[in-house]
């Protein structure tokens, strides 16, 4: 349970309006706003951060963050940290986050997830789940890792470690990666897939399978199968 002072107690209301205000007022070069069905503020010196909960909402420059908990410390409210049936929306990149866990960095603009996690990027039409995803804001990278899945229409990868170039729309897949492509299956040490080219390059241990588009129809019982074109052998 926060610490506070009988003073920091009786101002607690007067504080939470002003920081309310504060809130959505520009800080620095980026504005900031949020709320909460609750917020409590501990003033500990060396602890001072800023707790919400219940509907918890912020609005950075570029995100909006939902969660059922919140802690917001830095100055500036630099960091935040997220638990809790986790939703982030940037709909300006139209990229989207669930998770039941983030850290976010605004100053770096670095967002961390440590958990389950589904990134939809519906510029790209692409669906990335894994156990580990960081996204770098600026230059729109992200690493993702533990049982990645990488989801669209007929392309299907998996693997251990991948790379995101979002800007490029390449993904780089390392720790045994497989990428199923309309039926076709391929296996390398480190697999490179371009989305907006359509091609596959493979390093390493090279092993693939591929399906045929033209499949013979089955015979029926009591049927003699099709002859060859030219006559029987």
């Amino acid at each position: 349970m926060p610490v506070h002072s009988r003073t920091a107690l009786a101002a607690a209301p007067a504080l939470a309006l002003a920081l309310g205000l504060l809130a959505a007022l520009p800080l620095g070069a980026a504005s900031f706003t949020f709320r909460a069905d609750r917020m409590e503020t501990v003033l500990a010196k060396g602890r001072e951060r800023t707790l919400l909960s219940g509907h918890a909402w912020v609005r950075t420059e570029q995100n909006e963050i939902r969660a059922d908990y919140m802690e917001l410390t830095g100055t500036d409210f630099q960091f935040i940290r997220c638990r809790g049936a986790v939703r982030v929306v940037n709909s300006e990149k139209g990229l989207e986050l669930e998770s039941q866990e983030l850290y976010y960095d605004r100053q770096a603009k670095v967002l961390r997830i440590n958990g389950s996690v589904v990134m939809v990027d519906r510029k790209n039409e692409l669906v990335v789940k894994g156990g580990f995803l960081e996204h770098w804001e600026s230059s729109e990278q992200t690493v993702i890792q533990i049982a990645v899945r990488i989801l669209k229409k007929d392309l299907v990868c998996r693997a251990e470690y991948a790379r995101y170039l979002r800007p490029e729309n390449r993904l780089e897949l390392s720790g045994m990666p497989v990428v199923n492509r309309k039926g076709d299956e391929y296996r390398a040490l480190k697999i490179f897939v371009d989305l907006d080219k359509d091609t596959i390059r493979m390093e390493g241990d090279i092993r693939g399978r591929v399906t045929s588009e033209t499949q013979e129809e089955p015979v029926k019982e009591g049927e003699a199968p099709p002859v060859p074109e030219g006559g029987p052998p």
